[in-house]
Parts: C-alpha cells; structure tokens; sequence
C-alpha cells in the first residue's frame, strides 16, 4: 500500500475556497482510476495542542503501490485539478507520501 495525503491551506480571503477545493476533487480527482480508497474534507477543530488546524481542506488516497500513484501524479485529470482548482484557491499544499 502506498499513502498519498495532501493537506491545503486556501485563500483567507475567499470563504468558498474551501468548498470550492473539495468540489474541484470530486470533479477532477475522484474518476482516477487507480486509487482503493479517496477521502477529502474540511479540517476538524480540536481542541488538542498536537492537532494542527490551520489548514482548510486535507485529501487522503491510497494506491496499492508506489507505480499507481505515479501513474496519478500524471493523469490528465490531475494536472487539469491543479491549474484550475489548486492554483487558484490555494496558498499552499504539504504532501505526506508512506508504505
């Protein structure tokens, strides 16, 4: 298994960013193929010190192998999502990649 998980921070200053960003994932990013499991959604507040809540939107897949989410990372879908959704309404993204 190999986990891809992208953490968004989004415009301040658009209050539909947020929404906007999960929409363009379902849009763009969903229909993939390749992927065994997709989630994304809104940062949860907590009021625990180890939780970090000042991003807006985190998006978690998983790919049976290293080879499928390569295969992602290039799919014309993806980099369509990145030009019209991620750049526009996103001030910064961290990727976490593990096996």
């Amino acid at each position: 298994m190999f986990s891809h998980c992208v953490i968004f921070w989004t415009d301040p200053a658009n209050s539909e960013a947020a929404d906007a960003l999960l929409a363009g994932m379902e849009q763009y990013l969903r229909p993939i193929p390749g992927w065994l499991h997709f989630s994304c959604g809104k940062m949860q507040p907590s009021e625990r010190a180890v939780v970090d809540c000042s991003y807006a939107v985190g998006l978690n897949l998983v790919f049976p192998d290293r080879e499928a989410e390569a295969a992602y990372q290039v799919h014309p879908q993806h980099i369509e999502f990145v030009e019209k959704v991620f750049k526009p309404l996103c001030t910064k993204a961290v990727v976490y990649d593990f096996a």
